[in-house]
């Protein structure tokens, strides 16, 4: 793997960004202004000021506050998303990419029936079913996202399988475990963390779209999505309240997407030699 330095200065700006994204959030509530859950009756719905930067919504909160401490519930659960549902679909794959036969059979059924339904729809049904809440809609998103995780990992599994270090690990005595976690997990692992790095906008968005139907986040907590549905209602007379969380989501969503891209060039020796 090449140093830091030697990648593509493309590639070295957007992780940076992403790092600082990701630091701010977790510390936005040492960063933000104000407190972001107080209200004031005399700032309702001001413009954006030098007191404050981006305006206050319907209640007199500070926008900006609000913003960073929604940042931290978006993000992060975002990534709790990612990391739970690719821990899991992962999983489901390798064991059915390894052992094949009925156990494959199983699972990938078990796997089409998930993928049959369209994933928002399947999202709002279970987030419907389950109710509002934070962990209900990160639940609803893991359901409908483990499955393309699933495919990945057994298509790479099948082929990896047949390698010869495979064979030879395998004639050697070692179990199915070191195998499948100590020799094809590492030599597959690259899709699935362009594939996770790709997900950060899209789990961002899904979580966004509960909360602006309502059966996501619930006000008044601070997250994007909510905050946009809550701010739209105010949208002509000040458009601030959710135009501001929107430009800020889209800009965070357009620094992952990027960083995922450049990842994926940098891990797809295929895509390097085009580029060359």
């Amino acid at each position: 793997m090449r140093s830091f330095t030697k990648t593509p200065l493309l590639f070295r700006v957007l992780a940076l960004l992403s790092a600082l994204i990701l630091i701010t959030s977790l510390f936005s509530a040492q960063l933000a202004p104000y407190d972001p859950y107080a209200t004031d009756p005399q700032l309702i719905l001001k413009a954006p000021s030098a007191e404050h930067l981006l305006g206050t919504d319907n209640y007199g909160r500070d926008i900006l506050s609000r913003i960073l401490a929604g940042g931290k519930t978006s993000i992060f659960s975002a990534l709790f998303i990612i990391l739970a549902a690719g821990s899991l679909g992962s999983m489901i794959g390798l064991l059915s990419g390894y052992y094949r036969g009925r156990i494959d059979a199983v699972l990938m059924r078990f796997t089409d029936v998930f993928q049959a339904f369209p994933d928002i729809v399947l999202a709002i049904a279970v987030a419907g079913v389950l109710g509002g809440g934070l962990f209900n809609a990160v639940l609803a998103l893991i359901v409908t996202t483990w499955t393309q995780y699933a495919r990945i990992a057994r298509s790479a599994a099948v082929t990896v399988k047949e390698e010869t270090y495979i064979q030879a690990a395998q004639l050697s005595g070692c179990s199915d475990a070191r195998i499948l976690f100590g020799h094809i997990l590492p030599n597959i692992a690259g899709p699935l963390i362009v594939t996770a790095v790709l997900h950060v906008s899209t789990m961002m968005m899904g979580l966004a779209g509960l909360s602006y139907l309502g059966i996501g986040v619930q006000i008044p907590a601070a997250e994007w999505g909510a905050m946009i549905s809550e701010g739209q209602k105010y949208l002509q007379q000040a458009p601030w309240a959710a135009l501001a969380p929107s430009a800020v989501m889209v800009a965070v969503m357009m620094v992952f997407n990027m960083f995922g891209d450049q990842l994926r060039d940098l891990l797809d020796p295929k895509t390097r030699e085009k580029s060359i």
